[in-house]
């Protein structure tokens, strides 16, 4: 793949890695929408997609995507055009793909929780035609965005609602229809998409996705995670985001010709009837979110006994939670590590308990190259802690329009320095007390276990002496137990004396990111703008 053949900005493989990847049949030619052409022909009248009271079979899908890039067309837009898309979780989200991908325009991924400075800065940045966003959701009305937008970028023609546009001026998606052609779409190697970095400072970066190493990795993970045509999937996390798309989420799906169910928020009192009406057999969820369905299904009257797969993913799940998961759900746990801009990990749904409840997995690929080195770039002792690198069939080579930060992030023979330290888990969850390195999850494992504690975060928080003391935050459940409570228990439970906690918060509930993780930097935050004056009393031991 030479660089006048993609998308201008977008790093792709050198032509020998890519020789390799098609040779080993990794990549095999695939688009998506060839993908959901194939699964019309074979079954048209299967259920693809179900969001509320709405039934889209496959056959369905096909025909409306056809359309719909069709009238696409008739605005102007073409190929490798840029569309922001920003819509929540409704059956439209495929319609919009499909008929992007047949167009081989790009799509660049929003999600519904990002607001004017995001959406802006994705429209400008990527230089985008068209924005697809929706009326309102969540209390949040998306047009108004949506129209400071459209005055604030000049390149930005079009901006397309799903549901009512008001009095924006906009058009409703639903009126856009056209008489299908015989456009050839894009090729294999081309960018299929830009979707977001997870990154947790400034705007995310924009990760370039081709058609062939995307779909490789959730037909991989399909493999991995026992996903068939029989599989009902709920998508309850944003599904714009990576790990409810591809691992092997929606996408993965319906590749395989099962059927997934939308849920358009992911409270128990959503999901838990939707897993019984639609007798869902996988979810996916963050480990905040798996606590919160945990302790709604203990007394919960819906009849759950239909899953048979909970996948955990995004940040790592505790061993208190992971235990729990069996014997209240009866659904066998998938832990899943991973990151949007390559390298994928599972347990196996066939591992061994103690495996799959104390870690996160192996790769997907036998073609994941995986480096553990010190802060040199030199290899580190087996067994000894160090940063990961990789490099592999759908681990990206750079991010989009980004070469300063690209010379940084990926090594000269295409690693990609993925910013988690092997062993002790994320680096930025490692904390220097005076020289002693305290795993912030370890600590959290520890006050997960106290009765009264429904959830747990521990961050650093800056001290003149040691240089960073522990933080823990804790959501309780009840009335909150006293800090020297919490901290004598940790102490008990024969913890370091320099892991215990140095000081205990509470909290009613912790602050997210986009996805519905624990937002640390937002905690940090909390940290240097409450406590910091503090900081000198007395933790309340």
């Amino acid at each position: 793949m030479t660089d006048d053949e993609i998308l201008p900005g977008c790093p792709t493989w050198p032509a020998e890695f890519a020789e390799r990847y098609r040779a080993a049949g990794y990549w095999r030619g695939e688009t998506f929408g060839r993908m959901l052409r194939d699964r019309a022909n074979a079954h048209p009248d299967r259920v693809a997609v179900v969001d509320g009271d709405r039934r889209t079979t496959y056959g369905e899908l096909d025909a409306r995507a056809d359309r719909l890039a069709a009238g696409l067309r008739g605005l102007g837009i073409t190929a490798r055009d840029r569309v922001v898309v920003q819509l929540p979780n409704i059956a439209e989200f495929f319609d919009v793909c499909f008929a992007l991908f047949r167009i081989g325009a790009v799509p660049v991924f929003a999600l519904p929780s990002h607001r004017l400075t995001e959406i802006g800065y994705f429209c400008e940045f990527s230089e985008a035609v068209a924005c697809i966003t929706t009326d309102v959701e969540a209390g949040f009305d998306h047009r108004v965005p949506a129209a400071e937008v459209a005055r604030r970028v000049p390149g930005l023609r079009q901006v397309l609602i799903a549901g009512d546009p008001g009095d924006s001026g906009f058009i409703a998606l639903e009126q856009i229809d056209g008489e299908p052609t015989d456009d050839p779409g894009p090729r294999p190697g081309d960018i299929a998409f830009l979707q977001l970095s997870g990154g947790s400072t400034g705007v995310p970066k924009l990760i370039p996705r081709t058609h062939d190493d995307y779909i490789y990795s959730f037909r991989a993970s399909n493999d991995i995670c026992g996903v068939t045509e029989d599989t009902v999937y709920l998508g309850a996390l944003p599904i714009a985001h990576n790990f409810p798309m591809s691992s092997p989420g929606t996408f993965g799906v319906l590749h395989a010709g099962g059927r997934v169910v939308l849920a358009r928020r992911p409270s128990p009192d959503e999901v838990f009837p939707l897993v019984e009406r639609e007798r869902v057999t996988m979810v996916a969820a963050v480990p905040p979110l798996a606590l919160v369905w945990l302790d709604a299904a203990a007394g919960t009257e819906h009849d759950l006994s239909s899953l048979q797969v909970l996948q955990v993913g995004g940040a790592k799940c505790s061993e208190e939670v992971a235990r729990r998961v069996r014997p209240v759900l009866g659904a066998t746990l998938q832990q899943v590590f991973g990151m949007a801009e390559g390298l994928v990990n599972y347990t196996r749904l066939d591992d061994p308990e103690e495996v799959v409840l104390t870690t996160q997995g192996r790769p997907i690929s036998p073609g994941d190259e995986v480096l553990v080195v010190d802060d040199g770039d030199r290899p580190v002792a087996a067994g000894e802690t160090g940063h990961l690198l990789t490099r592999g069939p759908y681990t990206i080579r750079g991010y989009y329009k980004a070469d300063e930060h690209n010379a940084k992030a990926f090594t000269p023979d295409g690693f990609y320095r993925t910013g988690d330290v092997v062993v002790e888990g994320r680096a930025k969850d490692q904390i220097n007390r005076g020289g002693e390195k305290v795993a912030a999850e370890e600590v959290e494992n520890h006050l997960l276990a106290h009765p009264a504690v429904h959830d747990a975060a521990v961050v650093s928080m800056p001290d003149d002496y040691l240089g960073e003391r522990t933080c823990a935050f804790v959501v309780p459940r009840g009335t909150p137990p006293k800090a020297r409570e919490l901290i004598r228990f940790v102490r008990e439970r024969g913890l370091a004396g320099y892991k215990v906690p140095d000081r205990v918060e509470f909290l009613e509930r912790f602050p997210r990111t986009g996805v519905g993780k624990v937002s640390k930097r937002d905690l940090r935050e909390v940290i240097s703008r409450e406590l910091v004056p503090e900081l000198g009393k007395d933790a309340g031991r």
